[in-house]
């Protein structure tokens, strides 16, 4: 079982940054996992952002932010980071970390996660 503590978010002004983090402490072979972000904007699908393969650090992208985010770890805490920039308002969504055991897939779609955290909100104002 694998619980996923979210924080960051909240709200930020056009052009700003953000930097949400998830924690995967409670997973023992905390190596083996997956973790990937996804956000889902009001009357939107889920998409996903980025994602990290704990074991060898290999991070996958989407093109949903275009190289505005940048996902990292740091193994000492458990902890997965997602660091926005050049925020705009299309950008302004419920945030989720999640999780599965073993290698990332190159496409990141949300049916390939088991674990997930509860959420963050990010607004972007103009």
């Amino acid at each position: 079982q694998v619980q996923l503590v979210q924080s960051g978010g909240g709200s930020v002004q056009a052009g700003g940054s953000l930097r949400l983090s998830c924690d995967a402490s409670t997973y023992l072979a905390y190596s083996m996992l997956c973790v990937g972000w996804f956000r889902q904007a009001p009357g939107k699908e889920r998409e996903g952002v980025a994602a990290i393969y704990i074991g060898s650090g290999d991070t996958y992208y989407t093109d949903s932010m275009k190289g505005r985010a940048t996902i990292s770890q740091d193994n000492a805490k458990n902890t997965v980071y997602l660091q926005m920039n050049s925020l705009n308002p299309e950008d302004t969504a419920m945030y989720y970390c999640a999780a599965h055991a073993g290698r990332c897939y190159s496409l990141i779609k949300e049916n390939q996660y088991n674990y997930w955290g509860r959420g963050t909100q990010v607004t972007v104002s103009s």
